[in-house]
């Protein structure tokens, strides 16, 4: 549903730990290119490997709005026989980055797909907001596919600041006829529990039966 970076309530110790053990499990299947290693973390604070995917994944633009780095473009380069162009140490974090899969499906009835036809598609923009999306007005949502139809990608100094201008940036999205997953997103980013952060893996689920 949403992606973040960097993860809220996680300490500079402990994000550095998570980004070695990342690196190192890289290292050890020489591996080169783009890819994603996920982790789990418990209420102990202890961390997990779940998975390791090799290739770029929906959530690769909040590493980009806060690093400033195209990720599929080094993957390419890399790709072609070249070296990465920067360091690890190159690799600095700016402000808060947040994403919204804007899928169409119906929250209301377990996320039953809505395939159709769209006729509105009003988009947001301005500072620090991002919509990566292959829709246009009279798209045609067709049934046997996933059902992602948007990535909006929000930037800003801190991640109050982010959230307020997603909560923002979902008010102005209007997609319709069919169903998708922009009023859930605007229940999220304005729930106070999401917004201290922290919240598990559990919480969604919670969420929707409340």
């Amino acid at each position: 549903m949403i992606e973040e970076a960097p993860a809220p309530n996680i300490d500079r110790e402990k994000f550095r730990k998570v980004c070695e053990s990342a690196a190192k499990m890289i290292r050890a299947v020489n591996y080169a290119g783009a890819a994603t290693c996920e982790f789990l973390l418990d209420d102990r604070g202890d961390f997990y490997m779940l998975e390791v995917n090799t290739r770029v994944q929906v959530e690769h633009p909040v590493t980009e709005m806060i690093t400033g780095i195209d990720i599929v473009q080094v993957s390419i380069r890399i790709a072609a026989g070249e070296k990465i162009p920067f360091k690890q140490e190159d690799v600095k974090i700016n402000g808060h980055a947040i994403e919204c899969r804007i899928c169409a499906e119906d929250p209301a009835e377990g996320f039953r797909p809505s395939a159709g036809k769209i006729t509105q598609w009003e988009t947001p923009g301005g500072l620090g907001v991002r919509l990566d999306t292959h829709v246009v007005p009279g798209y045609v949502v067709p049934p046997n596919y996933d059902s992602m139809v948007a990535k909006l990608i929000v930037h800003a100094p801190t991640r109050e600041q982010a959230l307020d201008r997603t909560a923002r940036a979902l008010r102005e999205f209007n997609v319709g006829p069919i169903k998708t997953t922009i009023p859930l997103h605007q229940r999220l980013v304005e729930n106070t529990d999401f917004r201290k952060g922290g919240v598990d893996i559990h919480y969604l689920e919670r969420l929707l039966k409340g």
